[in-house]
């Protein structure tokens, strides 16, 4: 089983809304890097979910629960969605400056491409991410 992160604006939809809707298809990826990361999930994956823009933390925790299929919002192109349920949310939200500060999380693709929309998270940096977030 892998870790992934998912980054989202939280303006755009929240980890409170996510909670709300029990399930949603992660549509409107446009990169190339972060579709192919969708597609390698597979059912039962973990991915953290990461508030960008505002926030800047990693505020909750999801599975995959349903694998790559045609992202119905692609107007052309071949994109891909994923399906996420969400699992539980951070005792502790896991800042961004928290994450920069720990050592174990310095290979953290976030901090290498912040740009990227959809990475995948070691074992290792998952095992230090759910300590932090009181997920453990």
């Amino acid at each position: 089983m892998k870790c992934w992160l998912v980054k989202q604006e939280p303006e755009a939809y929240a980890w409170e809304q996510f909670v709300r809707d029990r399930r949603t298809a992660w549509t409107g990826v446009r990169n190339f890097q972060a579709r192919n990361n969708l597609r390698a999930m597979r059912r039962g994956d973990n991915v953290f979910y990461y508030h960008s823009v505002t926030g800047k933390e990693v505020v909750g925790l999801a599975k995959v629960e349903r694998e790559a299929y045609a992202d119905p919002t692609a107007k052309e192109g071949d994109w891909s969605c994923v399906d996420l349920v969400p699992v539980k949310p951070c005792r502790t939200p896991v800042t961004l400056a928290r994450i920069k500060e720990e050592p174990a999380l310095r290979g953290l693709a976030l901090l290498r491409q912040g740009r990227l929309s959809v990475m995948p998270v070691t074992a290792g940096e998952a095992k230090t991410l759910r300590k932090l977030g009181g997920l453990a």
